[in-house]
């Protein structure tokens, strides 16, 4: 447990702070997971659709060289896992880690449940290699539709991990473009480096290239994931109060972000103060 986290009574509740947010982030992971596999029941191979970024981009990475895209997804996602956990091991503390993930999984669990009613909507034919018709997996047998459950724990346990990793259906928008942008998004509202922001935000225009290429996604899928996780991540901000600041010297940092009212109340506080130390001033 970090030293010092909050102070007085917050620093008892972070342990449970900690808990919730990381039963939210896991809970609401398996219900996208859980609805990846449902449309993968859906899902119905068909030709490859016509497609700006197919047609621009002559390389495609193939099969065998598909990894790229993956490997360069994972460091994004541990690079910005060890940042958000940097106040547990350096002196230098900007941010509230927990406050932080309390955010990202704001971001996700909205840009991931349009997700869900998006491609629920629209079933598309998938252009990764194991979605087509011709197409065979490694075992020899045709992933590319399933048959349908025998029971509803079939459904539940998503046929973990090869329902997860050879899934079909679940297109518009990419999720690993909603997942590199809301990390990249925010760094850059509550990092410090700006040689750092700048490279975050060419990593994922890489990403962007490197699902096209291997096929993964159409390029539809990533413009929409661009603009989507964009437009709410700044929804979000505006909804929710400004984060502390942990080098600040205050005597009371609020375990959760303070809710509109709860910050109206606070500044008329903070105005009352100022207006009653203004008034000593005048008497003197």
């Amino acid at each position: 447990m970090e030293e010092n986290l909050y102070r007085d009574s917050s620093r008892d509740f972070a342990p449970c702070r900690e808990l919730e947010v990381s039963f939210g982030w896991d809970l609401f992971q398996y219900i996208h997971g859980l609805a990846a596999h449902g449309i993968h029941y859906l899902h119905r191979p068909g030709p490859t659709l016509q497609d700006a970024g197919f047609f621009f981009s002559q390389w495609e990475l193939g099969r065998e060289r598909a990894y790229m895209s993956e490997t360069l997804f994972s460091a994004i996602f541990c690079s910005f896992a060890l940042w958000t956990f940097h106040p547990f091991i350096f002196q230098s503390k900007k941010i509230y880690t927990v406050l932080v993930w309390c955010r990202v999984l704001a971001f996700l669990v909205a840009c991931q449940t349009l997700r869900i009613l998006t491609f629920y909507s629209t079933h598309l034919p998938g252009p990764n290699y194991h979605c087509r018709e011709v197409q065979l997996s490694l075992s020899g047998l045709k992933c590319c539709y399933i048959a349908p459950p025998q029971s509803v724990l079939e459904v539940l346990l998503i046929n973990f991990p090869r329902g997860v990793i050879y899934g079909c259906g679940d297109l518009i928008f990419s999720s690993h473009m909603i997942f590199s942008l809301v990390f990249v998004r925010t760094y850059q509202i509550y990092g410090t480096k700006r040689c750092i922001k700048q490279f975050a935000w060419v990593l994922a225009v890489l990403q962007s290239f490197l699902i096209i290429a291997s096929r993964k996604h159409y390029t539809v899928d990533v413009v929409v994931a661009w603009y989507t996780v964009n437009l709410v991540v700044f929804f979000v901000e505006k909804k929710l109060p400004e984060m502390p600041d942990r080098s600040s010297s205050s005597s009371s940092v609020p375990l959760l972000p303070l809710t509109n009212k709860d910050k109206d109340s606070k500044n008329k506080e903070e105005l009352q103060k100022l207006t009653d130390n203004n008034s000593v001033d005048t008497t003197d």
